[in-house]
């Protein structure tokens, strides 16, 4: 099993090259299962999750071709509808599978999913929402069996809480329905623009991208050409580097980037005293020597992203003040608080809210990551740390980040992985 070995540093330096969004591409992997012939996608990120939608797209039958950061993928040769629990047990959005093999071909059995323990992300909402839209829902055995014999239906939904996966599996399974489907409530994150975008420019008309209400008109059944596209940037990988820039104290450029995906992120980075420069592809980062303590809440698109939680957490050891922080969206997303408490981080918990009084000289010791965004949360604050920090379990790293350490390497850090 592999680990990451880091030393304390003074400064980074340099540029680093964003990859593309692994929350984005995931849904458009998932969607290539509407199409009629192969799906071209470029600036693929090679992360963990990617490979196993992939994988299990090709234990359905389709036909996967790998190319340098991207991927060509042939879903007309699919032959099964069950995505078995071998593969979905490692990634909830497996469940991305639902609604279009469902919408497809009127079928599908999923395992309940896995992931990352943050807290429960439960999926009754995608399952009401293609009974409400015509379909029969069974679990047995640990599966998911869905039937649509006479295909879904278009029909007007109301989301209980804004879901993203929700959305997305909703969308993908409205886009071939007979009728029109209205989704109130909808998640307005830059991924599942994405795909609307995409689903739009292939022959389903959809109104009200980018907002809580979408209308989708369904093709009947109609299969969809797909051109090829690129997928958009890794906001949360953009948000991690630049608390590496800030957390360090130091200037770093992010390239392949976009901007105003990041607008929340951005504004609390400069609360805590940074500045920026930004082109339509760039942020540099230009940090505070004197970080100020914040206040954050998470909340859905366009506030503040669950995702970088963790990061701003350990950013906020650092900080000359009390700074808190509170999750609104999982109610399990504070594992790394022991971990950095492990390292001398002065923090607090009451229900969900953690309170961080900084600065605090944190120091190397061995820590466990505990989910995807924690992992990058604990390589933050070993850079800042005086000693070696050992951070285990990276394979939580691995699920969500492209070549981390490889990209901190390349701007000064010191940090290798390391098998054990």
């Amino acid at each position: 099993m592999d680990y990451l070995k880091t030393q304390g540093i003074d400064t980074l330096h340099g540029t680093i090259k964003i990859s593309g969004a692994k929350n984005a591409s995931l849904p458009l992997i998932a969607m290539t299962i509407l199409a009629k012939s192969s799906v071209s996608m470029q600036n693929l990120p090679q992360v963990a999750d990617i490979k196993t939608l992939l994988k299990l797209l090709s234990n359905l039958g389709a036909t996967v071709d790998f190319g340098e950061d991207s991927v060509l993928v042939n879903t007309t040769t699919l032959t099964q509808t069950k995505a078995t629990y071998d593969i979905v047990k490692t990634m909830r959005a497996s469940i991305l599978v639902l609604g279009p093999i469902l919408a497809r071909f009127g079928h599908c059995e999923v395992s309940l999913p896995g992931g990352c323990a943050i807290g429960q992300r439960p999926i009754d909402l995608h399952l009401k929402a293609l009974e409400q839209m015509g379909a029969k829902i069974a679990i047995k055995s640990g599966y998911i069996e869905a039937t649509a014999p006479d295909g879904l239906k278009g029909c007007a939904i109301i989301f209980d809480k804004i879901t993203v996966t929700g959305t997305a599996n909703i969308v993908m399974a409205a886009a071939l329905a007979q009728g029109v489907t209205t989704l109130t409530n909808a998640a307005r994150e830059p991924e599942v623009v994405q795909l609307c975008e995409i689903l739009n420019a292939s022959g389903v008309k959809i109104d009200g991208i980018g907002t809580a209400i979408l209308t989708v008109h369904g093709t009947d059944g109609e299969l969809l050409n797909i051109d090829e596209f690129s997928i958009i940037p890794d906001r949360i990988e953009a948000g991690t580097y630049l608390c590496a820039g800030a957390i360090t104290k130091s200037e770093i450029t992010l390239t392949n980037v976009e901007p105003k995906h990041l607008n929340a992120v951005l504004a609390k980075l400069e609360e805590m005293g940074s500045t920026f420069t930004t082109t339509v592809d760039t942020i540099t980062i230009h940090p505070s020597q004197n970080i100020k303590p914040v206040r954050i809440v998470t909340q859905e698109y366009p506030a503040f992203p669950t995702d970088m939680q963790a990061q701003f957490l350990a950013l906020a050891t650092q900080a000359d003040g009390v700074s808190i922080i509170e999750e609104k969206l999982f109610e399990n997303r504070f594992m790394h608080v022991s971990e950095l408490q492990r390292m001398g981080a002065d923090i607090s918990l009451n229900g969900h809210t953690a309170t961080v009084s900084g600065k605090t000289q944190l120091g190397g010791t061995d820590v466990m990551a505990t989910d995807l965004r924690a992992s990058s949360a604990l390589v933050l604050a070993a850079m800042v740390a005086k000693g070696e920090t050992n951070i285990h379990r990276i394979y939580h790293l691995d699920r969500g980040y492209d070549s981390l350490e490889k990209k901190l390497e390349g701007v000064g850090a010191k940090i290798q992985r390391l098998s054990e």
